[in-house]
């Protein structure tokens, strides 16, 4: 009479380090061949899936972090220049908060493609090391790659590194006019690699980011409309003065202005005399897209008024004599 061991009948993987699965699987199953293949059928299996499984929750606890800091950024405070003129600057609040909305969605795009990028490519080399893979070929191979591109595209990289500061600074946006140097005119696009200008003349100029050495932006917050006003030497200051101020305060008064102007107009004096005439100056702060509009306006009220005060203003050069106004006596 003979007694079935069981001891005698198990794989020899029990007997090895980390036989524990070896034993359990032959244990379950009885299976002599599956347990020998534990490891390699169930263990590394188990592990990759833990690793992707991993690495997806860290990608998706790290967007959510990404899209709550852009959005607190977003919303952001009012700024300083514009709190004294809260109560007209509704229209520029709006745009303001448009303009935050549009670089919050860039930044966290942005952010959230480099951290998909980099919990994968982490996940990616630890399912490589369960396989058995040697990564240190590969990773050798990536270095003298990243070598060979910074070198030969370092023109590229320089465009996006300063493409993404412009963002995160928020130099300009679409639709901002700026003098970027070589070219000035409006932002019709704004990419990582190249901004897209059009000038007055219609011209569509693509602009490297890496070549922008300065960036003027006329229409950021709010604008300040500088009028020089030009009268002759034998002109009333005062009144012209007066004059030039009650136009510019009519004007602030209006309804269908109020949102344009966002303070009283200034009456900064005479700014400068010459051999031809003497220059008053006036300014006025405006909302950004309203500044040449508003502009406009006021030159032809202030002109108009001049003539109907007969103000006169500096002649010809070279004539001697006024268009307007009254002349000295011989």
């Amino acid at each position: 009479m003979t007694v079935d061991s069981p001891l005698l009948a198990q794989p020899a993987c029990v007997d090895q380090p980390g036989g524990n699965l070896c034993k359990l699987v032959y244990e379950v199953t009885g299976q002599e061949w599956l347990a020998a293949s534990a490891d390699s059928l169930i263990a590394k299996p188990a592990k990759i899936l833990l690793i992707i499984v991993v690495a997806l929750l860290v990608r998706l606890m790290l967007h959510r972090a990404v899209r709550r800091i852009t959005r607190t950024t977003g919303e952001g405070m009012l700024p300083v220049a514009l709190r004294p003129l809260k109560e007209r600057t509704s229209s520029v609040l709006k745009e303001i908060g448009e303009r935050r909305r549009q670089r919050s969605e860039t930044i966290g795009s942005v952010l959230r493609s480099v951290v998909s990028l980099i919990t994968l490519s982490v996940a990616l080399m630890l399912i490589l090391g369960e396989l058995g893979i040697n990564l240190a070929p590969i990773i050798a191979s990536a270095g003298i790659v990243g070598v060979a591109l910074g070198f030969g595209a370092q023109n590229l990289v320089r465009d996006f590194i300063s493409g993404i500061f412009m963002v995160l600074e928020d130099q300009y946006g679409v639709g901002d006019v700026v003098d970027l140097g070589e070219a000035s005119g409006t932002v019709e696009a704004m990419g990582l690699r190249v901004t897209t200008l059009r000038d007055v003349n219609g011209t569509v100029w693509y602009v490297r980011n890496g070549e922008i050495l300065r960036v003027g932006n006329k229409t950021q917050g709010y604008a300040q409309v500088v009028l020089d006003l030009p009268v002759a030497h034998n002109t009333d200051l005062d009144a012209a003065r007066a004059a030039m101020k009650d136009v510019a305060d009519r004007l602030w008064r209006e309804p269908e202005w109020s949102d344009a102007l966002l303070e009283e107009p200034q009456d900064l004096g005479v700014e400068s005399i010459t051999a031809e005439g003497i220059m008053l100056r006036l300014q006025v702060k405006t909302a950004t897209a309203d500044q040449w509009r508003v502009a406009r306006e006021l030159r032809l009220r202030i002109k108009e008024r001049f003539d109907a005060d007969g103000i006169g203003t500096p002649p010809p050069f070279g004539t001697g004599r006024s268009d307007r106004g009254p002349t000295p006596d011989n």
